[in-house]
């Protein structure tokens, strides 16, 4: 099954990218947010629940991240957007 790297969005800051992606996942469905540096260096996973996490956005400020997830759907299809406070 195919892997995908998808809807990235730079960090106010600039130095960093959040994006969605699946290349962890054994069956190509489970998409979690990672962030990594601009050059490559760093990567680090973001979320880990739920199978569907993508278009992540900062705030201007940097301190909110809003993504879309199908966490806490009661087992529907429904994907809603949720918003979390950002801590370094």
């Amino acid at each position: 099954m195919g892997k995908a790297n998808w809807a990235p969005f730079f960090h106010p800051i600039g130095k960093k990218i959040i994006f969605s992606s699946n290349h962890h996942s054994p069956k190509g469905y489970d998409f979690q947010l990672f962030m990594i540096n601009v050059d490559g260096t760093g990567l680090e996973r973001i979320t880990n629940e739920s199978l569907f996490n993508a278009f992540p956005m900062f705030s201007p400020d940097g301190k909110r991240l809003v993504f879309s997830s199908n966490r806490n759907n009661g087992g529907t299809r429904d994907t809603n957007l949720f918003i979390a406070d950002w801590v370094e």
